[in-house]
């Protein structure tokens, strides 16, 4: 069902519980992760800056967990765009389109939906603009039982 499955991560442990849904879907279907990473730059004078300042070992632990997901089973490829003017959903959207991918799975903070349009979410965005179905991932307590919404 999903052979193409976009996973966007951002390098954070929100976006990491996206990980093993997404492999054990392209396990089970036997089909493959394009991993999706963003660069966000500074739009005007700070042009050409990354928004988050940690962007160097953001990107290298996601290529880490490319490399994790290939050895452990999971066929994944990685994605790294840049962006100023579009944000993150769109790239992740746009590549979605580019590889004809089944879904979208990412990661999310698991805000009340007012909290998240207040917040610009990703999740949110993908759900308008997505060229396919979007999984949001929720987190989770330690316990296993899905936090709260704040």
């Amino acid at each position: 069902m999903f052979k193409t499955i976009v996973l966007g991560l951002d390098g954070s442990e929100l976006s990491d519980r996206a990980i093993p849904v997404a492999a054990e879907l392209a396990q089970k279907d036997g089909g493959h992760i394009e991993v999706v990473h963003v660069r966000e730059l500074m739009p005007g004078r700070a042009g050409g800056y990354p928004v988050h300042p940690d962007e160097d070992e953001l990107e290298a632990k996601v290529r880490k967990q490319v490399e994790e997901l290939n050895s452990g089973g999971t066929k994944a490829s990685l994605h790294l765009v840049t962006t100023v003017t579009h944000g993150p959903a769109h790239a992740i959207a746009e590549v979605a389109e580019e590889v004809h991918a089944d879904l979208i799975a990412v990661g999310t903070r698991g805000h009340a939906p007012v909290a998240g349009l207040l917040l610009g979410s990703v999740t949110q965005r993908l759900l308008h603009i997505s060229p396919c179905p979007v999984l949001a991932v929720p987190p989770v307590h330690a316990d296993g039982a899905r936090q709260e919404r704040t």
